[in-house]
């Protein structure tokens, strides 16, 4: 692509500077990506080449997760740090189960943004915000949101892959889209863990601090309870949960046959080990 921004990039964005999102599509073999990014992943995957694997499995889950939500009876999305769209986006998935599912994608990358809005084009089931996920009630009380959002009926959010590139107290990001919630409603988050740390997920956290947004790991049990009091979803089999907590692996959560990945490959590397995910329902305790 070389150093010239696309058609979709804003032109004050700074090429220099690599950004997780767009390293993130790299790893998924996207192409909405700059030399500073390529370099940067490469960097990351010259330390730790499973982290590639990770970003896929990652992305498999937030698949499943959408389907199962559909399953539920749950037909719109709230796509926070939503990302630069690629293969596999959340209207993608819902649109072939459901053609009137409606989709909110919410992300403060620029890039992000002016990409999807150029991919979305003037579909009325399906619109971006350019957004702080920290700033919730920004997000809740936007016009888009409100025109497309629903609050009184059922809706999935989606925290997928965002929340560990946010330091401090993520729950108090989390609450207020838990309160907003209606019953019936489904939570989704997967984020990358402090329980398999090495000295690879050390080099890694080093690597990403080059980034405007540094890997925040947490404990797993930090991550299940942003989930507060939402019943948690079992994975199947059950006995692949991380130890202590009721999140698995990404890609251990509900896997297809088309693209599980072998229990042994995910305990041989702690970035597939360590990046966990869940699934909460709200409206029964647990």
């Amino acid at each position: 692509m070389g150093t010239e921004a696309m058609s979709w990039a804003p032109a004050e964005l700074d090429l220099t500077r690599p950004n997780a999102a767009r390293m993130y599509d790299y790893f998924l073999g996207g192409s909405h990506n700059f030399a500073a990014d390529r370099q940067a992943a490469d960097a990351v995957l010259a330390v730790a080449p499973h982290v590639a694997d990770a970003a896929r499995a990652n992305r498999a889950f937030l698949r499943r997760a959408v389907r199962y939500a559909l399953q539920q009876g749950i037909h719109q999305f709230l796509d926070l740090g939503s990302g630069i769209p690629t293969v596999g986006n959340v209207h993608d998935i819902a649109h072939h189960t459901n053609g009137g599912a409606r989709v909110l994608y919410v992300d403060v990358e620029p890039v992000a943004v002016a990409h999807a809005r150029a991919l979305l084009g003037n579909d009325p089931r399906v619109d971006v915000i350019q957004a702080d996920i920290c700033f919730p009630d920004f997000i809740l009380q936007n016009p888009t949101t409100q025109r497309l959002i629903d609050l009184t009926r059922p809706v999935a959010v989606l925290f997928v892959s965002v929340l560990h590139f946010i330091p401090g107290d993520v729950n108090a990001i989390v609450k207020p889209f838990r309160a907003a919630m209606p019953p019936g409603s489904a939570l989704v988050i997967s984020h990358a863990t402090s329980g398999t740390a090495t000295s690879q997920t050390d080099e890694v956290q080093r690597l990403y601090q080059r980034t405007p947004t540094p890997l925040q790991l947490r404990a797993p049990a930090e991550v299940e309870a942003l989930f507060d009091n939402f019943a948690m979803i079992p994975a199947n089999p059950p006995a692949l949960r991380a130890s202590g907590t009721a999140l698995v692996p990404v890609a251990q959560w509900r896997p297809d046959p088309e693209d599980q990945i072998e229990r042994g490959h995910t305990s041989a590397s702690p970035f597939l080990a360590g990046f966990l995910a869940g699934v909460g329902m709200k409206g029964a305790g647990r």
